[in-house]
Protein backbone atom coordinates (compact mmCIF):
# COMPACT_ATOMS: atom_id res chain seq x y z
CA UNK A 1 0.00 0.00 0.00
CA UNK A 2 1.20 3.11 -0.77
CA UNK A 3 0.94 6.81 0.68
CA UNK A 4 1.82 10.17 -0.59
CA UNK A 5 5.17 10.25 1.14
CA UNK A 6 6.12 8.21 -1.31
CA UNK A 7 5.57 10.48 -4.16
CA UNK A 8 6.53 14.20 -5.02
CA UNK A 9 4.39 17.14 -3.79
CA UNK A 10 4.30 18.64 -6.94
CA UNK A 11 3.33 15.91 -9.09
CA UNK A 12 0.71 14.45 -6.62
CA UNK A 13 -0.84 18.12 -6.52
CA UNK A 14 -1.15 18.16 -9.94
CA UNK A 15 -2.28 14.76 -10.40
CA UNK A 16 -4.92 15.14 -7.84
CA UNK A 17 -6.20 18.80 -9.57
CA UNK A 18 -6.68 17.06 -12.54
CA UNK A 19 -8.64 14.64 -10.75
CA UNK A 20 -10.94 16.84 -8.66
CA UNK A 21 -11.88 18.87 -11.89
CA UNK A 22 -12.89 15.41 -13.64
CA UNK A 23 -15.22 14.72 -10.49
CA UNK A 24 -16.52 18.68 -11.28
CA UNK A 25 -15.41 20.46 -7.78
CA UNK A 26 -17.49 23.38 -7.63
CA UNK A 27 -15.48 26.49 -8.51
CA UNK A 28 -16.55 29.48 -6.69
CA UNK A 29 -17.27 32.46 -9.39
CA UNK A 30 -15.32 34.95 -8.33
CA UNK A 31 -12.21 32.35 -7.86
CA UNK A 32 -11.05 34.23 -11.77
CA UNK A 33 -11.36 38.23 -10.31
CA UNK A 34 -9.47 37.53 -7.22
CA UNK A 35 -5.81 37.72 -6.13
CA UNK A 36 -4.97 35.04 -3.90
CA UNK A 37 -4.01 37.28 -0.91
CA UNK A 38 -2.45 40.77 0.06
CA UNK A 39 1.26 40.22 -1.11
CA UNK A 40 0.03 39.43 -4.36
CA UNK A 41 0.11 41.78 -7.50
CA UNK A 42 -2.20 40.01 -9.31
CA UNK A 43 -4.84 37.25 -9.65
CA UNK A 44 -3.14 33.96 -10.19
CA UNK A 45 -2.17 33.10 -13.92
CA UNK A 46 -3.24 29.27 -13.76
CA UNK A 47 -6.85 28.91 -15.32
CA UNK A 48 -6.86 25.77 -12.63
CA UNK A 49 -5.83 27.23 -10.24
CA UNK A 50 -8.82 26.65 -7.83
CA UNK A 51 -8.55 22.72 -8.31
CA UNK A 52 -4.75 22.91 -8.15
CA UNK A 53 -5.18 25.00 -4.71
CA UNK A 54 -7.73 22.40 -3.61
CA UNK A 55 -5.52 19.49 -4.15
CA UNK A 56 -2.80 20.98 -2.43
CA UNK A 57 -5.05 21.62 0.83
CA UNK A 58 -6.31 18.25 0.45
CA UNK A 59 -2.44 16.80 0.59
CA UNK A 60 -1.62 19.90 3.61
CA UNK A 61 -4.52 18.13 5.55
CA UNK A 62 -3.23 15.06 5.22
CA UNK A 63 0.62 15.48 6.27
CA UNK A 64 -0.39 18.00 9.10
CA UNK A 65 -4.56 17.58 9.96
CA UNK A 66 -6.32 18.66 11.96
CA UNK A 67 -5.29 22.28 10.32
CA UNK A 68 -7.61 25.10 10.46
CA UNK A 69 -7.95 28.02 7.78
CA UNK A 70 -5.52 30.35 9.95
CA UNK A 71 -2.33 28.14 9.62
CA UNK A 72 -3.15 27.76 5.99
CA UNK A 73 -3.39 30.93 5.15
CA UNK A 74 0.38 31.37 7.11
CA UNK A 75 1.08 28.68 4.71
CA UNK A 76 0.02 29.73 1.55
CA UNK A 77 0.99 33.36 2.43
CA UNK A 78 3.82 35.25 0.55
CA UNK A 79 6.30 38.32 1.30
CA UNK A 80 4.74 42.01 0.90
CA UNK A 81 7.10 43.61 -1.80
CA UNK A 82 8.10 47.26 -0.62
CA UNK A 83 10.30 49.72 -2.33
CA UNK A 84 11.99 51.49 0.29
CA UNK A 85 11.82 49.27 3.55
CA UNK A 86 12.30 45.73 3.91
CA UNK A 87 9.63 42.61 3.04
CA UNK A 88 6.86 41.71 5.66
CA UNK A 89 5.13 38.49 5.71
CA UNK A 90 1.25 38.77 4.63
CA UNK A 91 -0.82 35.92 5.37
CA UNK A 92 -3.44 34.65 2.40
CA UNK A 93 -6.57 35.31 1.65
CA UNK A 94 -8.99 32.69 3.38
CA UNK A 95 -12.30 32.61 1.54
CA UNK A 96 -10.85 31.17 -0.73
CA UNK A 97 -9.52 28.53 1.77
CA UNK A 98 -12.31 28.50 3.15
CA UNK A 99 -14.46 27.90 -0.22
CA UNK A 100 -12.23 24.98 -0.73
CA UNK A 101 -12.78 23.83 2.37
CA UNK A 102 -16.57 23.71 1.91
CA UNK A 103 -16.33 21.86 -1.40
CA UNK A 104 -13.93 19.13 -0.25
CA UNK A 105 -16.89 18.69 2.58
CA UNK A 106 -19.44 18.34 -0.25
CA UNK A 107 -17.33 15.45 -1.44
CA UNK A 108 -16.88 13.96 1.79
CA UNK A 109 -13.05 14.48 2.01
CA UNK A 110 -12.54 16.63 4.78
CA UNK A 111 -14.47 16.90 7.88
CA UNK A 112 -14.75 19.70 10.63
CA UNK A 113 -13.87 18.73 14.14
CA UNK A 114 -13.57 20.61 16.79
CA UNK A 115 -9.74 21.31 16.37
CA UNK A 116 -9.76 22.03 12.93
CA UNK A 117 -10.42 20.04 9.68
CA UNK A 118 -9.47 16.40 9.66
CA UNK A 119 -9.18 13.84 6.67
CA UNK A 120 -11.93 11.42 6.26
CA UNK A 121 -11.36 7.72 5.29
CA UNK A 122 -12.74 8.86 1.98
CA UNK A 123 -10.23 11.57 1.54
CA UNK A 124 -6.93 9.68 2.59
CA UNK A 125 -8.14 6.58 0.29
CA UNK A 126 -8.48 9.61 -2.36
CA UNK A 127 -5.05 10.51 -2.16
CA UNK A 128 -3.94 7.16 -1.37
CA UNK A 129 -5.08 6.13 -5.17
CA UNK A 130 -3.75 8.75 -6.84
CA UNK A 131 0.16 8.01 -4.93
CA UNK A 132 -0.48 4.54 -6.07
CA UNK A 133 -1.31 5.71 -9.84
CA UNK A 134 1.88 7.80 -9.47
CA UNK A 135 4.29 5.44 -8.74
CA UNK A 136 2.95 2.61 -10.71
CA UNK A 137 2.98 5.38 -13.83
CA UNK A 138 6.93 5.50 -12.65
CA UNK A 139 6.07 9.29 -12.21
Amino acid sequence: MSNIKEVEGAILIDSAAKKLKEMGIKKPEYIEFVKSGAGKERVPDNPDYWYVRCASILRQVYLNGPIGISRLRTRYGTRKRHVVHTHHMKRSGGSSIKDAFDALEKLEYVKKEKNGRVLTRKGRSFLDKTAGELLKSGA
